[in-house]
């Protein structure tokens, strides 16, 4: 282990006996009548301490009420009755169900009934309310003072909790700029698809940050929108990290920041934030280092955004292997001593366990070697961390043994594209040749987290998709000049909406090869400076840049010009964008299936896993999910692609939607077995909420569906046991 990955601040002891303190089961820490954060409680445990709904008397559960959170369209505009992507954690306090709709509104129910008490429209505010999914909302209070906060666009807003309106003494009148306190010119567009975090006056946030700009964690004053700290995940000269970059590295890298969500062990007064890859996400030939604090677990003091310690989990990240979900906390007993820890799931499947006061990992970490890089001017880190214990939760290796099992002919194409393509592991080295990127990009873990309960057990579902890897060059064959837009669009768009623009439907990025319509030139140019969807915006692009890719998706772009200027109509002398871009991009996002449209590998593609973090021991593995139409040929549940989390009671139940066959799931938490399960009208692509309201155990989740081509929505559905 480097020296650096784990550094040690005296002042984090103070008011701390080393681990003494039991904080996961403290004030605040797992959800008890209410669920009044994201994911049930500061420590994003998942956890409840309910019991009215058991292993006993599950089976009976039925639907209580169900709630159309699209709504009726706001002023005739239907983008405001939006479906899809419905995957808010809800959150419920004093019998009122907050939610965030696909449209970024924000509704008040009554918990037990589901009846409509309020909603606000971002849109009433600005016309620019736009934003990508959201997953929660933050919740505080002080005596009558109680506050919702929420996003829409590159807006943070303030909301009175009992009727929903703006609280106009809150930043500017009523909201605050998500580009503040970034130390940059200007206020560049940034956006929270997860909350964020209260710790006592504060709201700590991460965000959605551009590549070409430097990622930050921020606290704001929950009462006024003052910003009190920001703490740069990207360093500047004479700041911790900044040798790990080359020199000025944060005026061109970007990212590194926490789009995925915080805990916060609110007795320690400590933030645990979980980093992204640095920008551009697979190019790295202009940022050679370890990039911290990219793709790292960081402990702050959550008084002041000061660095108390760190572990990064990837160096110098070529693959786009973002931290995806929160640090969990939890208590574990480890060699005969009671320690509070935290807890980090990554996109191949393992599993990191630290002491959550000094940082040191819980068992021997490895740094394993790396395959070199096989495009001249890009380098590998030579070494990447592997944990010891718990072993990976998912393979590691696409092999030989790994064909498909689901039909004859999918065996016989996948055995023909594996002799192809083969796989260099879980970190394949850039080439501009395909190969199996397995883990793939989206998990092994994901956003929705995992849970953890009181005896130290973890609770996680995981992806096993294969993927492709290829990098490809920005320049034509023997170097011959592209059109700019067709050399922009391969830097900035190729990612999502693949190489040859025909996308990725299942990962919610459209293709781009057949625009008309109503996608005219206009609209395109909106959303490229606006972002919509999944799509952030780029208005930190050039016009001329943008003019180009239009230009090009449109087939209107003037040839390119062979003389040395530029290209696409820039005058002789100009400066060559080509200069200062990456020589190579991302061949783009794809996932590998067969002809049937199943993951080309052999089963399982989604499993439900428990994990004794006491010993790092795996308790059980269980399918989860499953094909109607597989089964009836005799094929066992092979489980499912699957996004949202768990949640574990005190009941003994484990419930979890996430799978693309619509149903929802409550399992054995002992012994990993279906108990109960529920078809849901979309699926529930959200991590679920369990709440008391007039003295009745509800379980409620956001079934939106949308993800692995599934039909969307925007349905809640909470469920009770019959009167």
């Amino acid at each position: 282990m480097h020296a650096r990955h784990v550094v040690l601040v005296s002042i984090l002891l103070v008011g701390a006996g080393c681990g003494a303190v039991n904080s996961s089961r403290g004030p605040g820490m797992g959800a008890g009548q209410d669920w009044r954060a994201y994911l049930g409680d500061a420590g994003s445990t998942h956890y409840s301490t309910l019991t009215q709904i058991t292993t006993g008397n599950v089976a009976q559960l039925k639907v209580a009420w169900t709630f159309d959170a699209a709504g009726t369209p706001v002023d005739g505009d239907p983008s405001s009755q939006a479906r899809g992507d419905f995957q808010t954690n809800n959150l419920i306090v004093d019998g009122v169900l907050f939610t965030a709709s696909p449209s970024r509104q924000v509704i008040a129910l009554d918990a037990a009934t589901g009846q409509e008490r309020w909603r606000f429209d971002p849109r009433t505010e600005r016309e620019d309310a736009v934003g990508n999914r959201q997953r929660g909302l933050a919740y505080w209070a002080e005596g009558e003072n109680r506050r919702i906060f929420t996003s829409a666009g590159t807006w943070l807003y303030a909301l009175d909790a009992g009727t929903g309106r703006p609280v106009r003494t809150f930043g500017d009148n009523g909201s605050i700029h998500l580009g503040r306190g970034l130390g940059l010119r200007g206020t560049p567009s940034v956006r929270l698809n997860t909350p964020g975090v209260v710790y006592k006056d504060l709201l700590i946030v991460g965000g959605l940050i551009p590549e070409n700009v430097a990622g930050a964690i921020r606290a704001f004053d929950v009462r006024t929108g003052e910003l009190k700290w920001t703490f740069r995940t990207i360093p500047r000269p004479g700041e911790y990290g900044y040798e790990t970059w080359p020199a000025d590295a944060w005026k061109t890298a970007g990212g590194a920041s926490d789009w995925s969500g915080h805990s916060v062990d609110a007795a320690r007064g400590i933030v645990y934030i979980s980093t992204e890859t640095a920008g551009p996400d697979f190019w790295g030939g202009d940022r050679y280092g370890e990039n911290l604090f990219a793709n790292a677990v960081v402990a702050l003091d959550a008084n002041t955004g000061k660095r108390l310690w760190h572990f990064q989990i990837v160096h110098h990240d070529l693959w786009d292997l973002d931290l995806p979900a929160p640090p969990t906390l939890l208590t574990v007993t480890h060699e005969g001593k009671k320690i509070d820890a935290v807890a980090q799931g990554t996109k191949h499947g393992l599993l990191f366990a630290f002491d959550r006061v000094t940082g040191t990992p819980l068992w021997p970490v490895h740094e394993r070697p790396t395959t070199p890089s096989r495009i001249p001017g890009v380098k590998v880190w030579p070494t990447q961390p592997v944990p010891e214990k718990p072993a990976p939760l998912m393979r590691q290796r696409y092999t030989v043994d790994d064909l498909s099992t689901i039909s004859p002919m999918a065996q016989l194409l996948t055995k023909e594209r594996f002799a192809r393509s083969g796989n260099a592991g879980a970190m394949p080295p850039p080439s501009l040749d395909e190969t199996i990127l397995f883990p793939g990009p989206d998990g092994g873990f994901e956003w929705g987290g995992a849970a953890a309960d009181p005896e130290g057990v973890l609770y996680a579902n995981v992806n096993e998709i294969p993927w492709f890897y290829r990098m490809i060059p920005t320049r034509g064959p023997d170097g011959a000049p592209l059109s700019l837009g067709h050399r922009q669009y391969l830097v900035h768009c190729a990612a999502c909406h693949g190489a040859d623009r025909t996308g990725d439907v299942r990962g919610g990025m459209p293709a781009l090869n057949a625009l008309g319509g109503p996608k005219t030139p206009e609209y395109v140019h909106k959303v490229m400076v606006q972002g919509g969807g999944r799509m952030p915006p780029f208005d930190r692009l050039g016009a001329r840049q943008r003019n180009a890719i239009v230009g090009y998706l449109f087939g209107t772009e003037p040839a390119p010009d062979t003389r040395g200027n530029g290209g696409s109509g820039a005058p002789a002398g100009a400066a060559r964008d080509d200069q200062t871009e990456p020589p190579y991009a991302f061949g783009g996002f794809q996932r590998w299936f067969d002809r049937e449209g199943y993951p080309a590998i052999k089963p399982p593609w989604g499993t439900l896993n428990a994990v004794d973090m006491n010993t790092g021991a795996l308790l059980w593995k269980v399918p989860l999910g499953e094909y109607p139409e597989l089964t009836a040929r005799g094929i066992p549940p092979t489980g499912t692609e699957n996004y949202g989390g768990p949640v574990v009671t005190a009941g003994g139940l484990i419930f979890i939607g996430a799978t693309a066959d619509e149903t929802f799931r409550a399992f054995d938490k002992k012994t990993g077995k279906v108990l109960w399960q529920a078809r849901l009208p979309f699926s529930g692509n959200a991590t679920p909420s369990t709440y008391m309201a007039n003295g009745k155990q509800y379980v409620v989740i956001s079934a939106g569906g949308g993800k692995s081509n599934r039909p969307a929505g925007s349905t809640l559905v909470a469920f009770a046991l019959p009167d």
